[in-house]
């Protein structure tokens, strides 16, 4: 497969994220890697797919480089990386500007919505995630 189109996904922080060192909880970068993908998903899967399909994360790899504050404009930087059979390989940068907060290396099993039983990505739909390079 050829290189994946970027997904750019704003993240509002909100009080409720702050912890007790004044600064977003770690936690809360596990719940905008997941709407940040979902949000990809939904953004560039045909709408028969994302009716047809849901992602359940299998595994997040974190690794933390500076904290966020309440009042930052932070943006997740989401790319898919690979579909092998029901699994999908993500990448999400999270940053503020330039300045990166995290990297978080994910994978996703696609599930059947009606079955909730893992269901391949056909080649058609994985195409719509990675434009042909002429």
């Amino acid at each position: 497969m050829s290189t994946a189109k970027p997904h750019f996904f704003p993240i509002g922080i909100l009080p409720s994220d702050i912890d007790f060192m004044g600064h977003v909880n770690n936690a809360r970068y596990l719940s905008w890697v997941q709407d940040a993908v979902v949000a990809h998903w939904e953004k560039l899967a045909p709408p028969e797919a994302v009716a047809q399909y849901l992602w359940v994360a299998l595994k997040h790899e974190i690794t933390y480089r500076k904290p966020a504050f309440l009042d930052d404009e932070v943006i997740a930087t989401v790319v898919l990386e690979r579909v092998q059979g029901a699994r999908s390989f993500y990448e999400t940068i999270i940053k503020r500007g330039e300045e990166v907060l995290a990297e978080v290396k994910s994978s996703w099993c696609c599930v059947d919505a009606k079955t909730l039983r893992p269901a391949r990505i056909a080649a058609d739909i994985a195409e719509h995630f990675f434009p042909k390079v002429d």
